[in-house]
């Protein structure tokens, strides 16, 4: 036998194993469940996000889930108020499904929720930061929630030992309290399922003291609605009470002290905004309390001796408004790249799904309003960016329509896990390579806490990629009609229109359509829930 032919075997042979050795490789990780991070925050707009936009701030820390990910620009959730957003996330199912309408609502924890599946496919489960559904965390191995609201400042968590008291910053012991079970609690020898839920920025805004300044006397651009007059709308528009210039508190939304008001005779739209400012403040250190006296001080002390007036304070509250509203945003974004700091440096990185995503969108003066609740684009749509390495390619867009029913699903589709067929939302899996032509082609919303604080009231209605449709129901009865292309900032209802009445005549046979699919077609049961929703607030004293 010649030394060449033996040659030839060898490098045949080392060709044959490396390639054997490749594919057991690939199969150890195809088959390897990855772990997963889920990151809700609350209230964050897209418009505050400079993946999505750029004009009022810079969010390097979360855009990079979108350079090395994939960002989805056409994100919605199935009703624009915290508790009920968290409770599709969970469940996958639409609100009048998964027990919470409303916020006042209790989370319904003996139903299957996509944590508690995980833990029967051998992931281990945490959650840290907001939980906002009343019952208690079921479904997690690893559980610290702040109650309620929770506090921006030495904030309370509730733990299956009981209530704990921390001292900084919320956004700050929530990372730290997320990194802590990444680095000492989990078990590293199976994979997990962080839910790492920010307060932030939830109103009131009150930034980290490192934060106090970041946006001071920053001029941002006005949003062309501002002074929207509502004119081809229906009274739902009108009767919210939302306006910035009329319902925003001067005191614990914009830092004007209780005192300085009371000296100019100010009187805010609800009493307990003044108690609201002082309490916050009264959590805060001898310390803090001087650093924030020497920032918002001078505002305090300007305000006085020009105090706006009309259009003035409008524009005014909203300035004071976004200012803080950003810096709230500026901690989320720093305390992200913390958390995406250690995956790289704990070798997690590669194994791991990272999902950014908030309850909802909110109002950044669009319309002259701020808070959410509206079907409106602004309220409705929601930021969601997914960085999955090896099987999204950074910087991927994703334009479909997708919705917070889909987080379950996908989640558990990622993890390798059975999906139920009651669940309504849909995996996003085959969307991680690019956009689908099998996808759904419209969207449905129902938001149903009416009377309540804001005034919305309730309505439902669908969205497809050009139109809209929303009915106002329970005390009026009012049908908007938006053609999206032509309006995107949706100042023209066009319902009635004659030009579209081909379009509306679709759009209702659509809407009926998809409220039957959705198992939310029934009039009769909305009225028992109006019923009870009322009987529940006369008991509470609001109605």
């Amino acid at each position: 036998m010649s030394a060449k032919y033996i040659l030839s075997l060898l490098i045949i042979s080392v060709f044959v194993s490396c390639n054997k050795t490749k594919e057991t490789k690939e199969l150890a990780e195809e088959k390897q469940q990855p772990n997963i991070v889920f990151i809700i925050a609350d209230d964050h707009a897209y418009q505050a996000l400079s993946a999505y936009d750029d004009k009022l701030m810079q969010t390097p820390h979360i855009d990079r889930l979108a350079n090395e990910g994939m960002l989805f620009k056409k994100a919605y959730v199935t009703n624009s108020i915290c508790s009920p957003s968290r409770a599709v996330a969970l469940t996958g199912k639409f609100s009048h499904l998964n027990s919470v309408r409303d916020n006042l609502d209790v989370f319904d924890t003996a139903q299957v929720t996509f944590p508690k599946l995980l833990q029967k496919a051998g992931y281990e489960t945490a959650i840290y930061g907001k939980w906002h559904l009343k019952s208690e965390p079921k479904g997690f191995d690893y559980w610290e929630v702040l109650p309620d609201q929770g506090n921006y400042y030495d904030p309370e968590f509730l733990t299956a030992q009981g209530e704990i008291k921390e001292q900084g910053y919320v956004t700050d012991v929530i990372t730290d309290k997320a990194i802590h079970y990444l680095d000492s609690i989990r078990n590293k020898e199976k994979p997990f399922m962080m839910m790492y839920n920010h307060k932030a920025p939830h109103r009131q805004w009150w930034p980290a003291m490192e934060d106090l300044e970041a946006f001071k006397d920053q001029k941002f651009p006005i949003p062309a609605s501002l002074f929207d007059d509502y004119n081809t709308k229906s009274k739902a528009s009108i009767e919210a009470e939302m306006r910035i210039v009329d319902h925003m508190a001067l005191s614990a939304d914009n830092t004007i002290t209780p005192e300085l008001l009371e000296r100019l005779n100010y009187d805010e739209f609800l009493d307990w905004y003044k108690s609201s400012y002082t309490e916050r403040f009264e959590r805060l250190s001898e310390e803090q309390q001087a650093k924030w006296e020497s920032v918002y001080g001078p505002i305090n002390k300007k305000f006085e001796q020009n105090t706006p007036k009309g259009k003035a304070l409008t524009l005014w509250k909203y300035q004071r408004y976004i200012e803080d509203y950003l810096g709230v945003i500026k901690s989320v974004d720093r305390n992200i790249g913390r958390l995406l700091d250690y995956l790289d440096e704990n070798n997690l990185t590669e194994n791991t799904m990272v999902v950014y995503t908030s309850d909802q969108g909110f109002f950044l003066g669009e319309h002259g309003w701020f808070d959410k609740r509206f079907m409106y684009e602004e309220s409705f749509r929601t930021p969601l960016l997914i960085r999955y390495p090896n099987h999204i390619n950074a910087g991927s867009v994703n334009e479909d329509l997708v919705q917070n029913i889909d987080f379950a699903p996908t989640i558990l589709d990622v993890a390798g896990a059975d999906i139920p067929k009651d669940i309504q939302g849909l995996s996003l899996k085959p969307l991680f390579n690019s956009n689908s032509s099998e996808w759904r082609d419209a969207l449905y919303y129902h938001y149903y806490e009416y009377p309540g604080i804001h005034m919305v009231k309730r309505h439902y209605g669908i969205r497809t990629d050009r139109y809209k449709l929303i009915r106002f129901y329970y005390d009026i009865e009012a049908w908007e009609l938006y053609d999206l292309e032509k309006d995107p900032q949706e100042l023209n209802n066009v319902y009635n229109n004659p030009d579209y009445a081909e379009v509306q005549e679709m759009m209702h046979q659509r809407l009926q359509e998809i409220r039957v699919q959705y198992d939310d077609a029934s009039d009769e049961l909305n009225q028992q829930w109006i019923d009870s929703d009322i009987q529940r607030l006369k008991e509470l004293g609001w109605y």
